[in-house]
C-alpha cells in the first residue's frame, strides 16, 4: 500500500493535530510540510516565537482560521510513534489523571532528538600502551574497561573519568585510546539467545519451560515468578528473554535500583554474548539518545533499565520482566505519579506481550491477583547449588543488658566476633526512616500509637506534638508512657548508619568496616565499585540501609544482624506490616548464599509480634492470607481504592483553607460512595519552603474513581503559587 492509499499519511498542506510537550490543554493544528508525514511522526513545530517538539496525534480539527495555521517546521529522524504507544500514553494519562503533554515528555526524555543525523568523533579502548602512566590516565582507562568497549564522546569520557580532555588526547597519541568517526546512533549488536545458557536445576527447568511457552503464545499474560532469595530466578527469566529474542521481538528487564545494573549487565553479557541496551540515569546522554532511537527502529532487541524505560518507543515489545516487583522505587513520586509495575501490565496488554513479575517477597497486590486468577504463578522453592536458606532467630531486646546509647546487643556482638575469627563477613542492617523517628518506651517496649488508627504517632519536633498521618489527630508530646505510665523512659528510635558504624568501630576495633548507603557515593560507578570490593572480601563488617536488600550477592557473608526489626511494624501507612515482612526476608536472604550456611538475627522488643513470627517461621502464605483478610475487612488496597491529594503553597493558611473547602464540597465523590479524610499536615509538612497538606480519598474497588476525582478537583481554581498533586493508588503517605 502506498502512502497515498493509507489514512495514516498526511500530504503537504493537510491539517494535522500535533500533541506538544508544552503544558497546553489541547492538540494544536498545523499544516503538513512538503513531502507529507505519517501519523505518529515526531515533529518540530512553531509555538509563538519558539520551536517545540511534538507528535502527530491525528487529523487536524480545522476550527481555526486556515490562513493563520502554520506549517510543521520539519519531521525528525525518528521512527513514528506506534498506535499502541499512543494508546498506552492516553490510558496511562486517564488512569493517573495526568495531562497528556506531561505523558509525552515522559516518553521523549532523550537528548538531541531534533539533531540531524551526522558523524562524530568517539573514543574507545585501544590496543596500545601509554609511554607512562599517571593517575589521570589510569582513571580514563578504568572507565573504558568498566563499560566493556562502549564508545564515548571526548567530553563524556573526560567528565566520567574526572580529567581534562587533554588527558584523553594524550592517550590517543599512544594508541591506548582509539579515536574514530562513528554515526551518532548505531544499532546494538544482536544478542544470541543460544550463546551462554547455564545448566538449570529441575525446579528452574520446569519454570523456564512454562515461561518460554507463554512467550511463544504471542498473547498477553502476566506470571508471578516467586522464589526464595538465591533460588536462581534471574536465570529462569533470562530463558524467557531468550525465547522472546528467538521470536524476533524486543525484551525489557526493569530493575529497581541503579546499583544493581552493573552486575546484572555482566550476567546478561555472559548469557547472550553482548551487552544489552541500558536506560537509566547512570548512562551518558549520548547512549540515552542512541537507546531511544534504536529501540524505536527495532535495532535494540534487549533493554535493561529503570522504571522510565517502560516509556521507550518499542517497535515490537514481546516481554517485560519486573525484577523485585515489590520494590517501592517502582512508584514515581514526583512529576507524573505512576507505578511502573502496574503500568507494565497495561503496556503489555496493549502489545500482546508477556509480563514476568519476579520477587522472593511479592507485593500483596500481585499475590491478590494470583488468588483472583488474573496472574499465573511459578514458585522456585529451593536455593541454587549447595546454598541453603539461613537459619533465623529473634534476639529479645527486653532480656539483653544494653548500655545507654548502644544498639548492638551482646548476643549479636558475639555472633559478629565469631564470624570475624572465621574470616567471614557480617552485615548490620538498619532501615532508618530519617524523616519520622518512632517514639518508644524503654520500660515496656510500647510504640506510641494513634487511638483512632492502627498507626504510629510520629513526632513533629517543630510543633512539639505527636501526629497520626492516617487521620490527622495530634497530641502534645507526653512525659510518661501512656501504656505503663513510667516517666522519663520515652525516646525516639533511630540511630543512623554512621552512628552505628561508630559503635561498631569501638566494639570491633580490629575489623574492617564498610558503610553501604547510597547517599555516601557521588556516582553510581563509585557505589558499584564499593559493592564489588565488599563482595571480594574487603570488609569484615558491612553496615547498610535497605540498599543491601536489593539483589546483591556477597559470597563470604554468613551473618545478618537486623538492628531494629520493629522499626516498620507500625508504620504510617497501610503497608507497614507488608513492607517490614518483605524487607526482613530480603535482608536475611543476603546470608549464606555460597557453601557456608548463614544465620540471621533480628533484634526486637516484640518477639511475639505476628509479623516477627511470620518472618522467623517462613510461613509466607499464612502471612499474606492474614494481611489480605485485614485489608479486605478495612476495604483498602488491593481490595479497595485510594487516592491522595497533596496541596502545597508558601502560605500555610492558603493550603489549609483550600483543603477544608475541598473536604466540604465533595459531592462528586459522595455520588460514588467515596469518603474524604483530612485535610491534615503531610508528614513532611514543609518542603523547599512550601507548606504541604494532604487529603485521602477512599472508595470501593469497582467504582469510577478517576472520573469522580476529575469532577471534584475541577471545581477549584488554584491561585497564586498554590499547587495540587493527585496520586492514584498512593504507595507513600509523605
Amino acid at each position: 500500500m502506498s502512502a497515498a492509499d493509507t489514512p495514516d499519511f498526511f500530504h503537504q498542506g493537510e491539517l494535522v493535530g500535533v500533541l506538544t510537550t508544552q503544558p497546553l490543554d489541547r492538540v494544536l493544528d498545523y499544516k503538513a510540510p512538503e513531502g507529507g508525514l505519517w501519523l505518529g511522526a515526531f515533529v518540530e513545530v512553531p509555538l509563538g516565537p519558539r520551536k517545540v517538539l511534538g507528535v502527530v496525534w491525528g487529523p487536524g480539527v480545522g476550527d481555526y482560521d486556515h490562513s493563520k495555521i502554520r506549517s510543521v517546521i520539519r519531521v525528525l529522524d525518528a521512527a513514528p510513534m506506534r498506535e499502541e504507544m499512543r494508546l498506552f500514553l492516553e490510558k496511562a494519562a486517564d488512569y493517573t489523571l495526568t495531562a497528556m503533554p506531561a505523558m509525552l515528555r515522559l516518553a521523549t526524555r532523550a537528548p538531541g532528538l531534533g539533531d540531524a543525523p551526522s558523524m562524530r568523533l568517539v573514543y574507545r579502548l585501544g590496543a596500545g600502551v601509554p609511554d607512562r602512566m599517571t593517575p589521570a590516565r589510569t582513571k580514563v582507562l578504568a572507565v573504558l574497561e568498566e563499560y566493556g568497549g562502549l564508545s564515548f564522546t571526548l567530553k563524556e569520557l573526560a567528565e566520567m573519568a574526572g580529567v581534562g580532555t587533554s588527558v584523553v588526547k594524550g592517550l590517543v597519541s599512544s594508541g591506548a585510546v582509539r579515536e574514530e568517526k562513528s554515526p551518532r546512533d548505531t544499532p546494538y549488536p544482536p544478542p544470541d539467545p543460544d550463546y551462554g545458557g547455564k545448566a538449570l536445576t529441575e525446579d528452574q527447568r520446569k519454570g523456564a519451560i512454562v515461561l518460554r511457552e507463554a512467550v511463544r503464545s504471542g498473547a498477553y499474560g502476566t506470571t508471578l515468578l516467586k522464589g526464595v532469595t538465591g533460588s536462581g530466578k534471574t536465570e529462569v527469566y533470562l530463558e524467557a528473554v531468550a525465547e522472546c529474542l528467538r521470536s524476533g521481538r524486543q525484551a525489557l528487564v526493569l530493575l529497581p535500583e541503579i546499583a544493581l545494573t552493573g552486575e546484572f549487565i555482566d550476567r546478561c553479557e555472559a548469557r547472550f554474548g553482548v551487552r544489552p541496551a541500558e536506560w537509566h540515569s547512570g548512562v551518558t546522554l549520548t547512549e540515552r539518545r542512541r537507546c531511544w532511537k534504536m529501540v524505536g527502529q527495532g535495532e535494540a532487541q534487549f533493554v535493561v533499565g529503570a522504571r522510565s524505560a517502560l516509556f521507550l518507543p518499542y517497535r515490537n515489545l514481546g516481554l517485560i520482566v519486573v525484577d523485585e516487583e515489590h520494590d517501592t522505587s517502582y512508584k514515581q513520586e514526583d512529576g507524573v505519579l505512576y507505578n511502573a509495575r502496574d503500568m507494565t501490565v497495561l503496556r503489555a496488554s496493549l502489545n500482546a506481550a508477556q509480563v514476568i513479575l519476579a520477587s522472593a517477597t511479592p507485593s500483596l497486590e500481585s499475590w491478590a491477583n494470583v488468588e483472583a486468577g488474573k496472574y499465573a504463578k511459578l514458585t522456585l522453592a529451593s536455593r541454587f547449588g549447595p546454598a541453603v536458606m539461613p537459619t533465623m532467630r529473634a534476639i529479645d531486646m527486653r532480656a539483653e543488658e544494653m548500655p545507654g546509647s548502644s544498639w548492638i546487643s551482646p548476643t549479636l556482638r558475639r555472633g559478629v566476633l565469631a564470624r570475624i575469627e572465621k574470616g567471614e563477613q557480617s552485615l548490620l542492617f538498619l532501615n532508618r526512616r530519617g524523616y519520622a523517628p518512632v517514639t518508644l518506651c524503654r520500660a515496656c517496649g510500647e510504640q506510641i500509637g494513634c487511638d483512632q488508627c492502627d498507626a504510629r504517632m510520629v513526632e513533629h519536633r517543630f510543633l512539639k506534638r505527636l501526629m497520626c498521618h492516617q487521620c490527622g489527630e495530634t497530641r502534645p508530646m507526653p512525659q510518661v508512657c501512656p501504656s505503663c505510665e513510667v516517666a522519663d523512659k520515652l525516646a525516639p528510635v533511630g540511630p543512623g548508619v554512621e552512628r552505628l558504624a561508630e559503635e561498631a568501630q569501638v566494639a570491633f576495633p580490629d575489623a574492617e568496616i564498610a558503610v553501604l548507603s547510597s547517599d555516601h557515593y557521588g556516582s553510581a560507578r563509585a557505589l558499584k565499585e564499593h559493592i564489588a570490593q565488599i563482595a571480594g572480601g574487603s570488609a569484615d563488617i558491612v553496615i547498610g540501609t535497605q540498599l543491601v536488600a536489593k539483589g546483591h550477592n556477597f559470597p563470604k557473608l554468613t551473618l545478618v544482624g537486623v538492628i531494629d526489626a520493629d522499626l516498620g511494624l507500625q508504620g504510617s501507612d497501610l503497608r507497614a506490616a507488608e513492607r517490614t515482612f518483605q524487607l526482613m526476608r530480603q535482608v536475611a536472604g543476603r546470608a549464606g548464599r555460597a557453601e557456608i550456611p548463614g544465620e540471621a538475627l533480628l533484634q526486637t522488643f516484640q518477639p511475639e509480634h505476628p509479623v516477627i513470627g511470620a518472618i522467623l517461621n517462613g510461613d509466607e502464605e499464612a502471612f499474606w492470607a492474614a494481611e489480605a483478610a485485614e485489608r479486605k475487612e478495612a476495604g483498602v488496597p488491593p481490595y479497595g481504592r485510594m487516592a491522595g491529594i497533596v496541596l502545597s503553597s508558601p502560605d500555610v493558611s492558603q493550603v489549609f483553607d483550600l483543603g477544608a473547602e475541598m473536604a466540604r464540597h465533595d459531592g462528586p465523590l459522595r455520588k460514588i460512595g467515596a469518603q474524604v479524610f483530612g485535610p491534615a499536615p503531610a508528614p513532611i509538612a514543609r518542603v523547599r519552603g512550601r507548606h504541604r497538606v494532604r487529603l485521602l480519598v477512599k472508595a470501593e474497588k469497582g467504582v469510577p474513581l478517576q472520573a469522580a476525582l476529575a469532577e471534584w478537583v475541577g471545581q477549584f481554581r488554584l491561585k497564586g503559587e498554590m499547587r495540587m498533586a493527585v496520586d492514584i493508588d498512593p504507595q507513600s503517605f509523605l
